[in-house]
């Protein structure tokens, strides 16, 4: 691979952005609950600092749970008010009466577009009168800013497309605008009814990437779509569109059909999820959830090989959970794969909580919808044993601002667990970013920006 990273790479140098934190409403502050969190077995207890690293320039890695698998919830692996905030994104109609946009699987990342840093954002979002993104949503929106504070402004797409919603970059809606030798939606994409569920359909976890100055997006169509799985976009124009369909998905979504998903899923129709993009160099590869991935044509329209993908090396859990949202970011040097797990508490044999990445079971409970890491020095692995990296933060993605600063995003996950509570459904579902620390070279962990640690802040 070449040594120089057109989107994921550290860029200009690693300084402070928080200068200005707290300057913003809607701060996205820790609970006051949080602060009695249990830490996970054989972890440190809360607050308590980090080892020191050698000779003070970097933070320390904290020590790792005594057994590979168990949760660390300690608070300092919270986004908080000191860490944090909320992106002040442009409203839509729809958006007016919660007074912000609603959205999971938040995605951030900044760009150098003509000598300048833009920023974009987008994730999954829900149509008016429904409580989730399900069974059917209406696209993906797009978002911009000249700095990660804003002013977030909706995607000007009223060029491209008059009189349909400003920002609204795709939709199963646009199948009308298909042409000979030019697929905007496939037939498989398309809304759908049926006499359970009614209107079906919906797109999710959208990513927006700059290679080779043309602009992709990759998505997943949702579990209630005729089938589900991953694919790719590519714009025709600017960061706005129009975009298409590349050609590896007018039939299906990438990779082979693989088992679960929901009952109701027809057999056949689920594929891998969740898919992203990782760009280096002249070369791009699509990085799928079940542990896969695979090396992009050079003309972008399709994977090579399109079955029988290749594996990570990775160190799983016994037993391994379900993992979603995984995502490659290369930070100093090194690969760092992320993934979103649930952590869920159980009882130990003394009674006291065990908070663990456990699959589902009886007495276990979705508590924390969690971002965890391993790093290896290839793309392929092999990858170091997993750490917890933000609480809360899964399905996200890290970045680096326009000075090379590392960043992750987080939406606090309203289906289940701690956020879901009725106390703090309202602040849940939101487009947040979290600052990111670096244990340095020797450490070579990347962490939710902690406060109680010894050394030098290196902000």
């Amino acid at each position: 691979m070449s040594s120089t990273s057109s989107e994921n790479g550290s860029r200009l140098g690693r300084r402070s952005l928080l200068a200005a934190a707290g300057t913003l409403g809607a701060a996205a502050a820790l609970p006051a609950t949080a602060a009695h969190a249990a830490p996970a077995d054989g972890a440190p207890a809360a607050g308590a600092p980090a080892e020191t690293a050698s000779g003070g320039r970097y933070p320390a890695n904290w020590s790792d749970p005594k057994t590979y698998g168990l949760a660390d919830n300690r608070p300092d692996l919270w986004p908080r008010e000191d860490n944090s905030f909320i992106l002040p994104l442009e409203l839509r109609p729809r958006d007016e009466e919660r007074g912000s946009v609603w959205m999971r699987d938040t995605y951030v990342n900044c760009f150098t577009v003509d000598g300048r840093p833009l920023y974009v954002a987008t994730g999954t979002t829900r149509v008016p009168g429904l409580e989730p993104a399900a069974p059917w949503n209406d696209g993906i929106f797009v978002w911009t800013a000249p700095s990660l504070r804003g002013p977030w402004k909706l995607a000007d797409t009223t060029g491209v497309r008059p009189g349909t919603e400003k920002g609204k970059v795709w939709s199963p809606e646009f199948a009308g605008e298909n042409r000979p030798g030019r697929m905007v939606v496939a037939p498989w994409q398309e809304h759908w009814h049926d006499d359970e569920f009614g209107k079906r359909g919906n797109v999710w976890a959208p990513e927006l990437h700059r290679f080779r100055d043309t602009w992709y997006i990759v998505a997943c169509m949702g579990d209630h779509s005729r089938k589900v799985g991953s694919f790719m976009l590519v714009s025709e124009g600017g960061v706005e569109g129009p975009y298409r369909l590349v050609e590896g998905n007018r039939e299906k979504p990438f990779g082979d059909p693989v088992a679960g998903g929901p009952k109701f899923i027809e057999p056949g129709a689920y594929h891998h999820i969740d898919g992203s993009l990782y760009t280096e160099g002249d070369d791009a590869w699509l990085v799928l959830h079940n542990d896969e991935y695979a090396r992009f044509r050079d003309d972008m329209e399709d994977i090579v090989p399109t079955t029988g993908l290749p594996r990570f090396q990775q160190q799983p859990y016994e037993p391994e959970p379900y993992l979603e949202g995984a995502y490659v970011f290369k930070f100093a040097g090194k690969y760092h794969l992320l993934h979103a797990a649930w952590d869920r508490t159980s009882l130990n044999p003394d009674g006291s909580t065990r908070y663990a990445y456990d699959p589902p079971g009886q007495g276990r409970v979705q508590y924390q919808y969690d971002a965890i890491v391993a790093v290896s020095d290839h793309f392929e692995g092999p990858y170091s044993p997993r750490w917890t990296a933000g609480v809360g933060a899964g399905h996200n993605n890290f970045f680096t601002d326009h000075r090379g600063r590392p960043w992750a995003t987080f939406f606090r996950n309203p289906n289940f667990g701690y956020w879901s509570d009725p106390s703090r459904i309202a602040d849940s579902a939101v487009a947040g970013v979290v600052r990111l620390e670096w244990t340095g070279p020797q450490g070579n962990r990347l962490y939710v920006k902690r406060r109680n640690r010894s050394g030098r802040d290196t902000d």
